[in-house]
This record gives C-alpha cells, structure tokens and sequence, in this order.
C-alpha cells in the first residue's frame, strides 16, 4: 500500500499544492514558498523524515509571512494525515533529543488523532530570518497549524540554545526524526485500545 497524498488550498491570503509520500522512495524534495529560510525548515522535514515532499506555496507576502507559514501548516498537517490513512501498524509513539551546535531541543509526539501542542522554545532578541524575513515566533504556530491538521499530540522544548537559527532548525530536524519514527510500519492492527486513531 502506498501512503501517499496531494491536496491543494487556495484562500484570498494563500494558494498551496503539497504531496507527500511518508515511504519516500526516492528522496525527493522540492520546496517553494517564497521565503528562504523556511523552505530551509521545511526541506529539514522531508529529509529528516525520509519523505518524499513537494510543497509550492504563494501567498501575501507582501503583508508578511503569517498567513503563508500558517496555511503550509495546515495544508501539510491534513495532507500527512491523508497519507497515512488509518494508521493500522504504525509506531505511533516517537521522541528524542536533538542538537544544532549548541541548540538542543527535545521532542516527543504521538499520532493520536487528538491535536495538542506544548511549545517550549523561548528566545532572547528574536531576529528575522532570511529576505523576505521569517520570524521565528511563527515556527510556533507553523507547530500548531501542522499538529491540528495531522491530528496529533506535539511537545517541543528548548533544553539549550542562543543561536535563533541553530534553535528553530533544531525543532524542525527534530520533529521530522520523530515524525520519521513514529509512522514507522512495526504491526498490522492499529495501536490504540479504541480501535482507531
């Protein structure tokens, strides 16, 4: 069985195409958003997810990059979850410490079918990253955008850090490594007393 997805969005602020393959058999990755750095985070969650990811996005920049951070997440969190189905066999569970440099972040998440996140990542002076700027307060609501639409339960918390960029790249590595671990095929029924996810 491939688990596999597309799925478009198109709003007066944004218009958004993702695919996604969690098996990603050829390690594929190709990313357009119109900001640079957070193609760099987005690029971090099919690499370190082992997915193969398509993402194209073109939104209001000119505003600022909220609206198209916040659709992304939304759109990509729904189109995981399409992927993955019923999630029969699936690890579920997943969770790790991750570091950049001198960044370490923790994370630990579970595909329940119920969108929870815990974000944990202070920052001193918050630098925008990139041109067009991505501010690094929206990797947070990137985090809750995604959980919402993937219907899953996410904690993420900064154990160290003072670089901004090493600190936002380490909570995207790191949620991609988990993510990688927990769609994991290890059974054939699904893993929750419930009977579904």
């Amino acid at each position: 069985m491939t688990r596999a997805a597309t799925k478009e969005r198109t709003t007066k602020e944004t218009s958004i195409s993702i695919s996604i393959d969690v098996d990603g058999p050829t390690g594929t990755v190709e990313v357009s958003t119109g900001m640079p750095f957070f193609d760099h985070m987005l690029d971090q969650i099919g690499r370190h997810g082992g997915f193969d990811l398509t993402i194209r996005a073109e939104g209001d920049l000119q505003v600022d990059g909220h609206h198209t951070v916040e659709d992304v997440g939304i759109l990509l969190g729904q189109t995981f979850a399409e992927a993955l189905g019923d999630k029969a066999g699936v690890r579920r569970f997943a969770s790790g410490l991750f570091p950049l440099d001198e960044a370490l972040v923790e994370v630990a998440l579970d595909l329940s079918g119920r969108p929870f996140v815990v974000y944990d990542v202070p920052f001193g002076e918050v630098l925008p990253l990139g041109d067009p700027p991505f501010n690094p307060e929206m990797a947070e609501h990137f985090w809750q955008s995604f959980a919402t639409g993937a219907g899953m339960t996410l904690h993420v918390t900064r154990k160290a850090g003072k670089n901004t960029h090493h600190v936002v790249e380490a909570t995207f590595k790191g949620v991609a490594r988990c993510l990688r671990d927990a769609v994991r095929v290890e059974g054939s029924g699904v893993p929750s007393t419930k009977g579904s996810l």
